[in-house]
Protein backbone atom coordinates (compact mmCIF):
# COMPACT_ATOMS: atom_id res chain seq x y z
CA UNK A 1 0.00 0.00 0.00
CA UNK A 2 1.32 3.46 -0.92
CA UNK A 3 2.21 6.00 1.74
CA UNK A 4 -0.66 8.26 0.65
CA UNK A 5 -3.22 5.47 1.00
CA UNK A 6 -1.80 4.55 4.39
CA UNK A 7 -2.09 8.15 5.57
CA UNK A 8 -5.71 8.33 4.33
CA UNK A 9 -6.50 5.10 6.17
CA UNK A 10 -4.90 6.49 9.33
CA UNK A 11 -7.01 9.64 9.04
CA UNK A 12 -10.20 7.58 8.73
CA UNK A 13 -9.23 5.41 11.69
CA UNK A 14 -8.45 8.32 14.01
CA UNK A 15 -11.55 10.23 12.88
CA UNK A 16 -13.68 7.18 13.64
CA UNK A 17 -12.07 6.91 17.06
CA UNK A 18 -12.84 10.58 17.76
CA UNK A 19 -16.49 10.12 16.80
CA UNK A 20 -16.85 7.02 18.97
CA UNK A 21 -15.23 8.87 21.86
CA UNK A 22 -17.77 11.69 21.54
CA UNK A 23 -20.59 9.16 21.66
CA UNK A 24 -19.04 7.35 24.62
CA UNK A 25 -18.72 10.58 26.56
CA UNK A 26 -22.36 11.35 25.75
CA UNK A 27 -21.41 14.73 24.31
CA UNK A 28 -23.70 14.15 21.35
CA UNK A 29 -26.53 13.09 23.65
CA UNK A 30 -26.26 16.33 25.65
CA UNK A 31 -26.30 18.48 22.52
CA UNK A 32 -29.18 16.52 20.97
CA UNK A 33 -31.29 16.93 24.12
CA UNK A 34 -30.58 20.68 24.15
CA UNK A 35 -31.40 20.91 20.45
CA UNK A 36 -34.70 19.05 20.69
CA UNK A 37 -35.64 21.20 23.67
CA UNK A 38 -34.90 24.37 21.73
CA UNK A 39 -36.60 23.35 18.48
CA UNK A 40 -39.74 21.81 19.95
CA UNK A 41 -40.28 23.36 23.37
CA UNK A 42 -39.09 26.87 22.50
CA UNK A 43 -38.79 27.64 18.80
CA UNK A 44 -41.76 25.74 17.33
CA UNK A 45 -44.17 26.82 20.06
CA UNK A 46 -42.81 30.37 20.16
CA UNK A 47 -43.05 30.72 16.38
CA UNK A 48 -46.63 29.49 16.38
CA UNK A 49 -47.62 31.93 19.12
CA UNK A 50 -45.77 34.85 17.52
CA UNK A 51 -47.31 34.38 14.09
CA UNK A 52 -50.71 33.75 15.66
CA UNK A 53 -50.47 37.07 17.47
CA UNK A 54 -49.48 38.82 14.24
CA UNK A 55 -52.47 37.23 12.52
CA UNK A 56 -54.82 38.45 15.26
CA UNK A 57 -53.48 41.98 15.04
CA UNK A 58 -53.99 42.02 11.29
CA UNK A 59 -52.22 44.01 8.64
CA UNK A 60 -52.97 47.32 10.39
CA UNK A 61 -50.62 46.59 13.28
CA UNK A 62 -47.59 48.56 12.06
CA UNK A 63 -48.81 49.51 8.59
CA UNK A 64 -48.90 53.19 9.52
CA UNK A 65 -45.10 53.23 9.95
CA UNK A 66 -44.36 50.98 6.99
CA UNK A 67 -43.48 47.77 8.86
CA UNK A 68 -44.48 44.32 7.63
CA UNK A 69 -45.32 42.42 10.82
CA UNK A 70 -45.03 38.97 9.26
CA UNK A 71 -41.61 39.65 7.75
CA UNK A 72 -40.40 41.35 10.92
CA UNK A 73 -41.55 38.41 13.06
CA UNK A 74 -40.17 35.74 10.75
CA UNK A 75 -36.77 37.36 10.25
CA UNK A 76 -36.40 37.98 13.99
CA UNK A 77 -37.23 34.37 14.77
CA UNK A 78 -34.74 33.13 12.20
CA UNK A 79 -32.13 35.50 13.62
CA UNK A 80 -32.75 33.86 16.99
CA UNK A 81 -32.48 30.42 15.37
CA UNK A 82 -29.16 31.27 13.69
CA UNK A 83 -27.71 32.59 16.94
CA UNK A 84 -28.78 29.54 18.97
CA UNK A 85 -27.64 27.17 16.21
CA UNK A 86 -24.17 28.71 16.13
CA UNK A 87 -24.01 28.64 19.93
CA UNK A 88 -25.02 24.98 20.11
CA UNK A 89 -22.59 24.23 17.29
CA UNK A 90 -19.87 25.86 19.36
CA UNK A 91 -20.83 23.72 22.36
CA UNK A 92 -20.60 20.63 20.16
CA UNK A 93 -17.23 21.72 18.74
CA UNK A 94 -15.84 22.14 22.25
CA UNK A 95 -17.09 18.69 23.30
CA UNK A 96 -15.77 16.92 20.20
CA UNK A 97 -12.31 18.50 20.44
CA UNK A 98 -12.15 18.46 24.24
CA UNK A 99 -9.26 16.01 24.60
CA UNK A 100 -7.89 16.15 21.07
CA UNK A 101 -4.28 16.92 22.06
CA UNK A 102 -3.52 18.04 25.62
CA UNK A 103 -6.16 15.87 27.25
CA UNK A 104 -5.06 12.67 25.50
CA UNK A 105 -1.39 13.56 26.00
CA UNK A 106 -1.89 13.99 29.75
CA UNK A 107 -3.55 10.56 29.89
CA UNK A 108 -0.72 8.97 27.91
CA UNK A 109 -2.90 8.06 24.91
CA UNK A 110 -1.06 10.04 22.25
CA UNK A 111 2.47 8.82 22.69
CA UNK A 112 1.98 5.38 21.09
CA UNK A 113 0.16 6.93 18.13
CA UNK A 114 2.20 9.95 17.11
CA UNK A 115 5.54 8.13 16.98
CA UNK A 116 4.48 5.22 14.80
CA UNK A 117 2.51 4.51 12.67
CA UNK A 118 0.21 7.56 12.59
CA UNK A 119 2.21 10.72 13.21
CA UNK A 120 1.17 14.05 14.66
CA UNK A 121 0.02 15.83 11.50
CA UNK A 122 -2.20 12.90 10.50
CA UNK A 123 -3.73 12.71 13.97
CA UNK A 124 -4.49 16.43 14.08
CA UNK A 125 -6.02 16.38 10.59
CA UNK A 126 -8.18 13.39 11.53
CA UNK A 127 -9.47 15.09 14.68
CA UNK A 128 -10.28 18.20 12.68
CA UNK A 129 -12.15 16.26 9.99
CA UNK A 130 -14.05 14.25 12.62
CA UNK A 131 -15.17 17.39 14.42
CA UNK A 132 -16.21 19.07 11.16
CA UNK A 133 -18.09 15.91 10.11
CA UNK A 134 -20.17 16.19 13.30
CA UNK A 135 -20.60 19.96 13.64
CA UNK A 136 -21.34 21.00 10.05
CA UNK A 137 -24.23 18.57 9.44
CA UNK A 138 -25.54 19.41 12.89
CA UNK A 139 -25.81 23.18 12.29
CA UNK A 140 -27.19 22.66 8.78
CA UNK A 141 -29.92 20.31 10.04
CA UNK A 142 -30.90 22.57 12.96
CA UNK A 143 -30.91 25.66 10.73
CA UNK A 144 -32.90 23.89 8.02
CA UNK A 145 -35.44 22.70 10.59
CA UNK A 146 -35.80 26.26 11.88
CA UNK A 147 -36.43 27.56 8.36
CA UNK A 148 -39.07 24.89 7.82
CA UNK A 149 -40.75 25.72 11.13
CA UNK A 150 -41.06 29.42 10.32
CA UNK A 151 -42.37 28.51 6.88
CA UNK A 152 -44.97 26.07 8.22
CA UNK A 153 -46.11 28.11 11.23
CA UNK A 154 -46.05 31.56 9.67
CA UNK A 155 -45.67 31.14 5.92
CA UNK A 156 -42.42 33.11 6.10
CA UNK A 157 -39.46 32.04 3.96
CA UNK A 158 -36.13 33.91 4.00
CA UNK A 159 -34.70 35.47 0.86
CA UNK A 160 -31.57 33.31 0.53
CA UNK A 161 -31.87 30.35 2.89
CA UNK A 162 -28.97 28.39 1.35
CA UNK A 163 -26.58 31.28 2.01
CA UNK A 164 -27.58 31.26 5.67
CA UNK A 165 -26.81 27.55 5.95
CA UNK A 166 -23.45 27.95 4.22
CA UNK A 167 -22.60 30.79 6.61
CA UNK A 168 -23.36 28.69 9.69
CA UNK A 169 -21.39 25.73 8.34
CA UNK A 170 -18.41 27.96 7.59
CA UNK A 171 -18.58 29.72 10.96
CA UNK A 172 -18.67 26.49 12.97
CA UNK A 173 -15.75 25.12 10.91
CA UNK A 174 -13.65 28.09 12.02
CA UNK A 175 -14.74 27.53 15.63
CA UNK A 176 -13.60 23.89 15.35
CA UNK A 177 -10.22 25.03 14.03
CA UNK A 178 -9.81 27.54 16.86
CA UNK A 179 -10.73 24.83 19.36
CA UNK A 180 -8.01 22.58 17.94
CA UNK A 181 -5.46 25.39 18.14
CA UNK A 182 -6.48 25.87 21.74
CA UNK A 183 -6.19 22.19 22.59
CA UNK A 184 -2.52 22.23 21.56
CA UNK A 185 -1.88 24.98 24.10
CA UNK A 186 -4.34 24.53 26.95
CA UNK A 187 -5.81 21.83 29.13
CA UNK A 188 -9.29 20.57 28.30
CA UNK A 189 -11.11 22.75 30.82
CA UNK A 190 -9.11 25.88 30.04
CA UNK A 191 -9.61 25.40 26.31
CA UNK A 192 -13.36 24.99 26.69
CA UNK A 193 -13.54 28.20 28.71
CA UNK A 194 -11.36 30.02 26.18
CA UNK A 195 -13.52 29.01 23.21
CA UNK A 196 -16.71 30.13 24.93
CA UNK A 197 -15.04 33.45 25.81
CA UNK A 198 -13.94 33.86 22.18
CA UNK A 199 -17.50 33.15 21.06
CA UNK A 200 -18.78 35.75 23.52
CA UNK A 201 -16.19 38.27 22.33
CA UNK A 202 -17.34 37.78 18.74
CA UNK A 203 -20.97 38.28 19.75
CA UNK A 204 -20.05 41.40 21.73
CA UNK A 205 -18.24 42.77 18.67
CA UNK A 206 -21.36 42.31 16.58
CA UNK A 207 -23.55 44.00 19.17
CA UNK A 208 -21.05 46.85 19.46
CA UNK A 209 -21.31 47.42 15.73
CA UNK A 210 -25.09 47.39 16.05
CA UNK A 211 -24.93 50.07 18.75
CA UNK A 212 -22.44 52.06 16.67
CA UNK A 213 -24.76 51.93 13.67
CA UNK A 214 -27.71 53.13 15.75
CA UNK A 215 -25.64 55.98 17.24
CA UNK A 216 -23.89 56.73 13.94
CA UNK A 217 -20.55 56.21 15.69
CA UNK A 218 -17.76 55.43 13.23
CA UNK A 219 -15.40 54.48 16.07
CA UNK A 220 -17.68 51.76 17.44
CA UNK A 221 -18.38 50.47 13.95
CA UNK A 222 -14.66 50.33 13.16
CA UNK A 223 -13.85 48.50 16.42
CA UNK A 224 -16.63 46.02 15.66
CA UNK A 225 -15.38 45.50 12.11
CA UNK A 226 -11.79 44.85 13.22
CA UNK A 227 -12.91 42.41 15.92
CA UNK A 228 -15.20 40.60 13.50
CA UNK A 229 -12.35 40.04 11.05
CA UNK A 230 -10.02 38.89 13.82
CA UNK A 231 -12.76 36.40 14.71
CA UNK A 232 -14.18 35.75 11.23
CA UNK A 233 -16.90 33.40 12.40
CA UNK A 234 -18.68 36.55 13.61
CA UNK A 235 -18.30 38.30 10.23
CA UNK A 236 -19.62 35.17 8.49
CA UNK A 237 -22.54 34.99 10.92
CA UNK A 238 -23.42 38.63 10.18
CA UNK A 239 -23.14 37.96 6.45
CA UNK A 240 -25.49 34.99 6.83
CA UNK A 241 -28.02 37.13 8.68
CA UNK A 242 -27.80 39.68 5.88
CA UNK A 243 -28.47 36.99 3.27
CA UNK A 244 -31.74 36.06 4.98
CA UNK A 245 -33.13 39.59 4.63
CA UNK A 246 -31.15 40.91 1.66
CA UNK A 247 -34.21 41.63 -0.48
CA UNK A 248 -36.32 43.31 2.21
CA UNK A 249 -36.66 47.05 1.69
CA UNK A 250 -38.19 50.03 3.44
CA UNK A 251 -38.52 50.47 7.18
CA UNK A 252 -38.83 46.71 7.72
CA UNK A 253 -35.45 46.14 6.07
CA UNK A 254 -33.78 48.72 8.30
CA UNK A 255 -35.23 47.18 11.48
CA UNK A 256 -34.34 43.57 10.66
CA UNK A 257 -30.76 44.50 9.77
CA UNK A 258 -30.17 45.93 13.23
CA UNK A 259 -30.68 42.84 15.31
CA UNK A 260 -31.43 41.79 17.96
CA UNK A 261 -28.92 38.95 17.61
CA UNK A 262 -26.04 40.78 15.94
CA UNK A 263 -26.29 43.23 13.07
CA UNK A 264 -26.91 41.81 9.61
CA UNK A 265 -24.09 43.07 7.42
CA UNK A 266 -22.90 42.19 3.93
CA UNK A 267 -19.16 41.56 4.32
CA UNK A 268 -18.43 41.61 0.59
CA UNK A 269 -16.80 39.11 -1.79
CA UNK A 270 -13.48 38.87 0.11
CA UNK A 271 -14.95 37.36 3.27
CA UNK A 272 -14.89 33.70 2.30
CA UNK A 273 -11.43 33.76 0.65
CA UNK A 274 -10.16 35.50 3.78
CA UNK A 275 -11.90 32.93 6.01
CA UNK A 276 -10.29 30.10 4.01
CA UNK A 277 -6.84 31.68 4.37
CA UNK A 278 -7.52 32.20 8.10
CA UNK A 279 -8.47 28.54 8.40
CA UNK A 280 -5.30 27.39 6.64
CA UNK A 281 -3.02 29.62 8.75
CA UNK A 282 -4.70 28.56 12.01
CA UNK A 283 -4.38 24.90 10.99
CA UNK A 284 -0.69 25.30 10.18
CA UNK A 285 -0.18 27.05 13.51
CA UNK A 286 -1.88 24.21 15.40
CA UNK A 287 0.21 21.67 13.50
CA UNK A 288 3.45 23.53 14.23
CA UNK A 289 2.67 23.82 17.94
CA UNK A 290 1.68 20.16 18.13
CA UNK A 291 4.82 19.01 16.34
CA UNK A 292 7.00 21.00 18.74
CA UNK A 293 5.22 19.68 21.86
CA UNK A 294 7.18 17.57 24.29
CA UNK A 295 4.96 14.57 24.96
Amino acid sequence: MSRGRMAAADVRTIAGYALREAVRRRALVVVIVLTVGFLLAVFAYGSHEAFDEVSRLGAAGNADIGLDDQVLTGSTLLGLAMFVTLFLGTVLAVFVTLNAVRGDAERGLLQPLVVRPVGRTTLLLARFLAAVAVCVPYVVIVYGTSVMLTGVTGDYWPDRPVAGGVALASAVTIVVCLALVGTTLLSSTANGIAIFMIFGAGLAAGLMGQIGSALNSETLEQISSIASWILPFEAIYQDGLHALTADIGGATGVVVELGPFGGAQDAGPLLYPYALAYLVIASLLANRIFNRMDL
